[in-house]
């Protein structure tokens, strides 16, 4: 590989290698240091682009669009999941006008997060963790879809009367999110989470996170059952290229001045696993469907799995539409929602935490001081809010599946996530991408449900990896929290009228609260982690919190990545007291240029990159 003086895009040697090789490989590169367009981070990590680097603006949409793509089996999947207990599930164009506008705010939030939040690369988007106590508060005797709602030949979906059924459901559950993401709000600008986090440990975070898709098993089943084999041909192809062709390059035509017109490999099936996956089963049930091979019967087993079953809203979805909020009505709050949606903020809080942290080591950026990881929170709770107004039926959160794609594609820069927060929000206008989306087959859906749902699950119990599993402490919390937390709410969804106290809205708090398998596991892990004896080490946190510890970073470096945009701090609301507030970076004075900062600044440096707010 020849270096160029004349370095854009592909051209960079720092981005495609002739080996194949997407990072840092030439001389010239690996002598630049992070505020140059590449260097060697954390663990030896090689980056094409650090944080503060601005790659060529074609170059950012690309990698941008990427990052969309990679989050967007998630985002759709929220809506298709929540559609059932909204009474949506005959109502194919509301479901397309949920997707596009959780597409819409999850730019916004994405656009909030980089600019003003923790300022790290890291997408936002839908969370597992709001969809548990949201199903939980929608089984609710009083909100149970009417059985008519469930017949789809009794369905007309422009009547006022199936469009109240369903708007009532969404409003209740906007309300809920409302009010527990102000609870969010003041924990991340207060400063507040750096205090909690001294009580939670692996032991706490593993089953919560677990929990979080562990109950979502039967809606997993219930979509793959329409048609095993079609479910099963969508898990090989996700399975094949995530696992067994990762590491295999795709040669893709290029154009680099020196050498014109080439190949250049890119790992294709490392990148976008899920969406190929998708797309070929997608194919195939478009093949069987023009053959007639797939039933033909809506009553035959198999019939959902045709691609012609929900072809009429694409038809229908209208080119643009704008979401906006309050689209579905004014929302209605239930202490009963409040108090469920709550579990799920602590649950997306403290998962976030740990995305900030793997975030940063990936692209090359110094540990996050607590002023960022406090107005990381603070603004996913800004978000959540957005989203309860604007009616996703879900709150926001930060992805780790996008904080992976750095390590794959090597490029760190922030103006990336930010270009892909704008597709995001063209695809939310573009009203055909969400129509497009929800006309996928069940069995194809339920194929990815269950892919992705058993990859969240080992995300959680992956982080007893620094606690010690040969304590029978350790293990006796873990396994009394896993399964209290699928027993009880199996239990208190079956038994709820033994639970009746007489006060209706007591009776809701408790039902929704019993029946979250997240809330139950993870307070149960809680209790038991920080009542039970035992030593640091073998709680796991010594190893927690190393596996966190940056090196010495310079005060430049952190002030460079974490401060505030646009001179808010230094040039503008430069006022005393500003350098006091939680979420605000601290004022660090210089004795003079090349200097290093005094002893004071750098002990304020270090403690805050201490031990309060690890994770």
């Amino acid at each position: 590989m020849t270096p160029s003086s004349d370095l854009n895009g592909l051209d960079n040697p720092s981005f495609v290698g002739e080996d194949g090789s997407h990072y840092c490989s030439s001389p010239d590169c690996a002598a630049q240091g992070p505020e140059e367009g590449g260097g060697t981070g954390h663990g030896g990590i090689k980056l094409a682009y650090t944080v503060t680097d601005v790659p060529p603006w074609y170059l950012c949409i690309l990698l941008g669009i990427q990052h969309f793509l990679t989050a967007i089996g998630g985002l759709v999947a929220i809506p298709l999941i929540l559609s059932k207990e909204l009474c949506l599930q005959h109502d194919l164009l509301t479901q397309s006008h949920l997707i596009s506008t959780i597409f819409f705010v999850s730019g916004i939030c994405t656009l909030l997060q980089v600019l003003f939040g923790v300022r790290l690369p890291i997408i936002q988007g839908g969370t597992f963790a709001f969809l548990t106590p949201t199903l939980a508060m929608l089984s609710l005797p009083s909100w149970k879809c009417p059985a008519w709602t469930q017949n789809a030949t009794l369905v007309n979906a422009s009547s006022p009367e199936f469009i109240e059924v369903w708007q009532t459901r969404m409003r209740e559950v906007q309300g809920a999110i409302i009010v527990a993401s102000c609870f969010q709000i003041v924990i991340g600008f207060s400063g507040l989470i750096g205090f909690l986090m001294r009580f939670i440990g692996p032991l706490t975070i593993a089953p919560t996170i677990t929990l979080v898709a562990l109950p979502l098993f039967e809606s997993a089943g219930n979509e793959a059952g329409q048609h095993w084999g079609i479910a099963f041909m969508t898990i090989f192809f996700i399975v094949l290229f995530s696992q067994y062709l990762k590491d295999v390059p795709v040669l893709l035509p290029s154009y680099q001045k020196g050498k014109k017109c080439h190949f250049s490999p890119v790992y294709l099936f490392q990148i976008f696993p899920v969406l190929l996956g998708l797309s070929l089963s997608w194919l195939l049930c478009y093949v069987l469907t023009v053959t007639n091979v797939l039933p033909v019967d809506p009553t035959a087993y198999g019939h959902l799995a045709r691609t012609d079953t929900r072809g009429d809203v694409l038809s229908q979805a209208p080119w643009f539409r704008l979401p906006y909020p309050g689209q579905w009505g004014m929302p209605t709050v239930s202490l009963a929602g409040i108090f469920g949606i709550l579990a799920g903020v602590i649950s997306s809080m403290l998962e976030s935490v740990g995305d900030y942290y793997a975030c940063a080591r990936l692209s090359m950026a110094p540990p996050p001081p607590k002023h960022a990881i406090s107005r990381g929170i603070g603004v996913e709770g800004i978000g959540c809010l957005l989203a309860g107004a604007w009616g996703t039926g879900n709150g926001t959160t930060s992805y780790s599946e996008n904080v992976g794609a750095l390590g794959i594609t090597k490029v760190g820069s922030r103006m990336v996530i930010i270009a892909g927060a704008c597709a995001m929000l063209l695809s939310g206008i573009f009203g055909k991408v969400g129509a497009m989306l929800a006309s996928i087959p069940s069995p194809v859906i339920g194929g990815m449900f269950l892919v992705m749902f058993g990859v969240i699950t080992a995300v959680g119990i992956s982080n007893l990896q620094y606690t010690d599993m040969n304590s029978s402490r350790n293990i006796f919390i873990f396994g009394f929290s896993i399964f209290s937390g699928l027993t009880i709410p199996n239990w208190a969804s079956k038994n709820s009228t033994l639970l009746e106290t007489g006060i209706i809205q007591l009776d809701q708090v408790i039902q929704v609260l019993l029946t979250t398998g997240m809330f139950v596991g993870g307070l149960l892990g809680f209790i038991l982690d920080n009542t039970i004896p035992g030593t640091q080490e073998e709680r796991g946190l010594l190893a927690w919190k190393h596996s966190h510890k940056g090196g010495m970073e310079s005060s430049q470096l952190i002030s460079k990545v974490y401060d505030l945009p646009f001179g808010i701090g230094t040039k503008y609301c430069a006022v005393s007291w500003f350098q006091y507030l939680p979420a605000c970076p601290k004022r660090i004075e210089l004795k003079a240029a090349g200097q290093k900062s005094t002893v004071k600044a750098s002990s304020e440096r270090d403690s805050e990159i201490g031990a309060e707010t690890k994770i």
